[in-house]
């Protein structure tokens, strides 16, 4: 509030002591549009289509969104309504406009791109033949570097070709894929990506800006660029994408949300004779708006302050919450949350080590036996709670979660917006840390493995059936299981997890990472739905699985002759072959039990369907793994990932359907004996 007190008094003093300001300066009017989604029916006549483009599963797909028949493509999407970039030749007035959107570039590791573009576009623009691979569906061989293309882009390329520079990368295209600008970036292939465009018609300044989606906007530009629009595009221009593919090079390229404000030149001409009247009245209502924000900026601080008490009566009112911390004793607890003291990095804050004073003050009603333990302390990257509705509903399931194979919360802190979660210590670490990090000698002995798959199917099973409301975790893998002084599995890391109301499979998440997961452990469904289920958590729970008893990483690719094979599809291959324990980690010697290796990663194997109704149910899981239950026939060919699935059995039928699956492929391909 006071940095707008002071822009203002600056304001009110250029307007008095200049003559000489522009019509298009004053009382700026804009224009433009917000998508949230994208709905088919109802947004395709907003939008004109080039080539192979779509609205497809709520989103802007430039090129087609399914791996088959994805090869060699490129799209155009371009808002239907054309907007006037400049004002006239005789003047130097140019709209400046600010757009942000969100886009996804879903590609698998051995997928190098292409790409897609932020485009303005003419109105008499023809969508040029063979623009696919290197050409993003802006140029071909023919017309590139044309002057009459009237085209500016902002690339976001995957693939370097030509003369890109090494890496993937943001550039600046004028008329031309061959950037004017460019500068390296590390396109996540999971995450979806925010966007933001800002350029200034007055500096000619063109800045770009990314991030991952739900993360601030960053404060330097990636990419900043001076260029005169009048230069190069159409005085009335569209505004869109375009994106292409390549072969064997694919990935997806398609644009989540969208929204765009430009300045309105039309109406800003007809403000001239406004000036006058203006420069009077506007130092009056300057003083009025002075005033006004000193009892906003009073009324907010009030504001806070309830929010806060509100915050705290919820959460102190919640039946069975643990305790509550004060700040200053955690922070006295993790040596003022020093860098020697964290355990680990999340997207949603930092987990640090804690030592409780015995002395530490407590309230009356407390009877943790906490004090004087050591104890995890999550402190959440964000000061202020911008969803309090959200993390009230994710607390509410968190805090009545009880089961042994479960990181305990043991109780929380909430002043002045800052909110830290404290947890159970787990003097063990990660098993992630015991797979990679530490020495042959001291790696996970075949008892710990298994046990620690046991524990994890158990706490799986509770999490989906057991509990009086069905949670997906959303985020199972090595890193987020921890192991106690007995090496017995605790499954932590709630900050993804959500409840699913009765009688549904499915649920929107938050998005704040697009596709929430982490490569390698995410069900390829994923990708198309935006959603998670109990079905995608058994899919996490396949790749911990084949992780666990293979001592390699299901995000990294394994070299197999010329070709680079995932886990899975390399697992897979081995058990085609009829030796599959080939796959165990060579750490273990032959200090492991074979019969019991082997039907750990056949589990895996089955939890790996790509098809999501075919994977087993977390009961079935704890059956096979305890012997009840007969490890599964699994196919010796791994079944095709298909989009929009033939399926659309629901979580209660999902045993029912894994059970005739591997029953049908075994009868046609003969049972392979294990």
């Amino acid at each position: 509030m006071k940095k707008l007190i002071i822009l203002m008094v600056l304001c009110f003093a250029l307007l008095q002591n200049s003559t000489t300001i522009s019509s298009a300066k004053l009382l700026s009017k804009t224009k433009g549009f917000t998508y949230d989604t994208f709905d088919e029916g109802k947004d395709s006549s907003s939008f004109i289509f080039k080539s192979s483009s779509s609205i497809d599963e709520h989103a802007l797909q430039l090129t087609p969104d399914n791996v088959h028949g994805s090869n060699n493509k490129s799209g155009r999407i371009m808002y239907h309504q054309p907007y006037k970039l400049w004002s006239s030749q005789s003047d130097d007035v140019i709209a400046s406009f600010n757009t942000k959107f969100v886009i996804n570039m879903f590609r698998n590791e051995n997928w190098a791109g292409e790409g897609l573009t932020f485009l303005i576009a003419p109105d008499n623009n023809v969508f040029p033949d063979q623009s696919h691979e290197r050409w993003l569906g802006l140029t071909n061989v023919t017309n590139d570097s044309a002057p009459e293309n009237h085209i500016v882009a902002i690339e976001f390329d995957t693939r370097s070709q030509g003369s890109d520079p090494n890496g993937s990368h943001i550039g600046l295209d004028i008329n031309s894929v061959v950037s004017n600008k460019t500068v390296l970036v590390d396109f996540k292939p999971i995450v979806n990506h925010s966007v933001w465009i800002e350029y200034d018609g007055g500096s000619k300044l063109m800045e770009v800006y990314m991030a991952n989606d739900g993360d601030d906007k960053p404060e330097k530009p990636h990419l900043s660029a001076k260029i005169n629009l009048k230069d190069y595009v159409k005085q009335v221009s569209y505004f869109g994408f375009s994106g292409s593919t390549g072969d064997p090079a694919k990935q997806y390229n398609c644009v989540i949300r969208w929204e765009l404000e430009i300045d309105d030149l039309d109406r800003k001409k007809h403000l001239k004779p406004l000036l006058i009247g203006v420069s009077v009245g506007l130092p009056l209502l300057g003083l009025a708006l002075i005033l006004l924000g000193i009892k906003i900026r009073r009324v907010k601080k009030r504001g806070l302050q309830d929010e806060e008490s509100v915050v705290l009566g919820t959460l102190k009112r919640l039946p069975g919450m643990p305790r509550e911390f004060k700040f200053k004793d955690l922070k006295k607890a993790t040596n003022n949350f020093h860098e020697s003291m964290i355990l680990g990095k999340g997207g949603f804050g930092v987990v640090y080590k804690g030592v409780l004073n015995e002395d530490s003050d407590r309230n009356d009603n407390s009877n943790s036996s906490t004090s004087g333990n050591e104890v995890a302390v999550k402190k959440f990257s964000r000061d202020n709670i911008d969803g309090k509705e959200d993390f009230l509903a994710e607390l509410t399931i968190i805090h009545r979660l009880r089961h042994k194979h479960l990181v305990r919360l043991e109780g929380w802190c909430y002043e002045k917006g800052k909110l830290l979660l404290v947890y159970d210590y787990m003097p063990n670490g990660s098993v992630e840390k015991h797979l990679y990090k530490s020495s042959d000698q001291n790696t996970l002995s075949w008892e710990h493995r298994h046990k620690i798959l046991t524990g994890v199917a158990s706490a799986l099973h509770y999490l989906h059936n057991e509990y009086d409301q069905r949670v997906v975790h959303r985020d199972l893998k090595a890193s987020n299981i921890l192991l106690d002084s007995n090496y017995n599995a605790r499954l932590g890391d709630f900050g993804l997890a959500r409840a699913l109301e009765n009688e549904r499979n499915s649920y929107a998440g938050l998005e704040l990472c697009g596709v929430p997961g982490t490569m390698g452990y995410v069900a390829p469904e994923c990708f198309h739905t935006g959603k998670a289920s109990p079905e995608s958590d058994v899919f996490g729970f396949g790749a911990v699985v084949l992780e666990v008893v293979t001592g390699r990483s299901p995000g990294v690719q394994i070299q197999h002759e010329k070709d680079q094979l995932t886990l899975v599809d390399w697992v897979w291959m081995l058990h085609r072959e009829g030796r599959i324990e080939e796959a165990v980690d060579e750490r273990l010697s032959d200090e492991y039990d074979v019969e019991e290796a082997n039907r750990l990663m056949l589990l895996g194997l089955a939890c790996s369907h790509p098809v999501a109704s075919m994977r087993p149910q977390a009961q079935a899981i704890c059956q096979i793994i305890s012997e009840t239950m007969p490890p599964p026939h699994v196919p010796p060919f791994k079944p095709v990932f298909i989009w929009p699935s033939l399926s659309t059995t629901a979580f209660s039928s999902n045993e029912s359907s894994f059970s005739n699956f591997l029953s049908n492929n075994s009868e046609n391909h003969g049972q392979v004996s294990h």
